[in-house]
């Protein structure tokens, strides 16, 4: 198979707004399912809602568009009742973050085995353009007009200190790299986690002065730290300068897993 034949055409086009960075997700995904040779009887895509959560539609499996914030806890049901099967989840920071933080922290407590997608566009961006619990400090929504006085969770640390035993962030730029991660995430047994900052110009860039698409991407690749380098920053006492984000592998350990046939 290759990426071509993971695709449901007969659903195109689809319904992402101009520039949005979520079908380069996909595609990544895709790619890196394709390298692990997986077969589409095989392979499960599980959902909440959200902009992020409508890419299971798109691709020819059997496919779970599930209640908002429980894309994991379905997730769950299908790998413990099936553990030969593999199972992805797309999620968005709202879908994830918000309303499902609860099954978040426990899939990764629990550490069950699946792969974990987080395109996070840091806004609610199907509904509306709302702050979530990603939207930056200062930030404007709709929701958030002054700019947004809340400190942002950060997913992927989060991961980490719940337990899942492979985590990495990177961004809609890092085509290659992403790529990667999610394929170390495919072949690492128990929860893998991949935070994807993504772009969305429509709800978030047009309100927080980065109308461009071009603009949004360029931000993502200049604002990027390489985790080795924070942590070598951070060993020198050196501050880390305003307004960066780390991207990388944060961990991959060997955490005893549910939902692994043994």
């Amino acid at each position: 198979m290759n990426v071509e034949d993971w695709f449901r055409t007969d659903r195109l086009p689809h319904i992402y707004c101009t520039g949005c960075g979520n079908g380069t997700v996909i595609n990544c995904t895709l790619a890196a399912v394709t390298g692990m040779g997986w077969k589409q009887d095989d392979t499960v895509f599980v959902s909440g809602i959200g902009c992020s959560s409508r890419a299971p539609g798109y691709i020819e499996t059997d496919s779970l568009h599930t209640t908002h914030g429980r894309a994991l806890a379905f997730a769950t049901g299908v790998k413990m009742a099936k553990p030969d099967l593999n199972v992805v989840v797309f999620t968005g920071d709202g879908d994830l973050a918000a309303i499902g933080g609860n099954h978040f922290i426990h899939a990764c407590r629990r550490n069950v085995d699946m792969t974990v997608v987080c395109m996070n566009n840091q806004i609610y961006g199907m509904t509306g353009g709302q702050g979530s619990p990603t939207t930056p400090m200062g930030a404007q929504s709709t929701t958030t007009p002054y700019g947004s006085a809340e400190p942002t969770f950060d997913l992927a640390e989060l991961a980490v200190a719940a337990g899942a035993n492979y985590v990495a962030r990177w961004t809609a730029y890092h085509v290659k790299e992403l790529t990667r991660a999610i394929t170390a995430g495919l072949q690492t047994p128990g929860l893998s986690f991949i935070e994807v900052v993504t772009q969305c110009p429509t709800n978030y860039g047009r309100r927080n002065k980065q109308r461009k698409v071009s603009e949004m991407v360029e931000h993502m690749r200049s604002h990027a730290l390489l985790v080795e380098k924070k942590r070598r920053l951070e060993a020198e006492g050196r501050a880390i300068p305003e307004g960066m984000f780390t991207v990388g592998e944060l961990v991959r350990r060997s955490r005893p897993a549910m939902g692994v046939r043994r």
